[in-house]
C-alpha cells in the first residue's frame, strides 16, 4: 500500500478531520483514508445505454430518426 505524506494542514483542519473521525468512530488516520476514497471514485457507474441516450436527447434526436 503507498504512503503519503501531507504538510501543513492549518490547525482547524486537522481539528476538524479529529473531530469527524470520532464521530464515525475511526482514527484520523482512517477518516483521512475515507475521505480520500470518497473523493476520486465515481458517484455511480455509468452505464453504456444510458450515456448514449442522455447523448441522444441532448442533441434532440427521436426514436423516429433511428427507424
Amino acid at each position: 500500500m503507498a504512503v503519503l505524506t501531507i504538510r501543513n494542514v492549518p490547525e482547524d483542519v486537522h481539528r476538524a478531520l479529529r473531530v469527524r473521525a470520532a464521530q464515525h468512530g475511526r482514527s484520523t488516520e482512517a477518516e483521512v483514508r475515507e475521505i480520500l476514497a470518497a473523493a476520486v471514485k465515481p458517484e455511480s457507474r455509468v452505464r453504456m445505454g444510458d450515456a448514449l441516450a442522455a447523448i441522444g436527447r441532448k442533441i434532440g434526436l427521436t426514436d423516429e430518426d433511428f427507424a
